[in-house]
């Protein structure tokens, strides 16, 4: 973690306000250890944004939802497979809809 936050002090020397997004990456088979990770990744930079990935298979990615609220971070992608092709934006409701469905 220290050297994330390094990485971050290095891109400001560089570009101001940099950088501009940060996005937190979970695993979406992990469960409530995303949790644990979203409180590291927090502490030690102003995570600015959500993907989930691995909803191809039985894992339904539903901690991202408690993630979100908790951290008040938006979820901005999810990922359904393994090609640039399965990383797509997030929309609630159809997201919602998969864990009645």
């Amino acid at each position: 973690m220290n050297e994330l936050t390094k990485v971050k002090r290095v891109m400001e020397k560089v570009i101001p306000d940099a950088p501009h997004e940060v996005l937190l990456v979970l695993d979406g088979s992990t469960g409530q250890n995303a949790f644990e990770q979203a409180k590291q990744f927090t502490a030690a930079t102003d995570v600015t944004s959500l993907a989930i990935t691995k909803l191809d298979g039985t894992a339904k990615g539903g901690v991202v939802m408690g993630i979100s609220d908790q951290f008040q971070i938006p979820v901005k992608y999810i990922g359904v497979g393994e090609s640039m092709e399965d990383l797509q934006l997030f929309h609630a409701e159809s997201f919602v809809e998969t864990f009645f469905s």
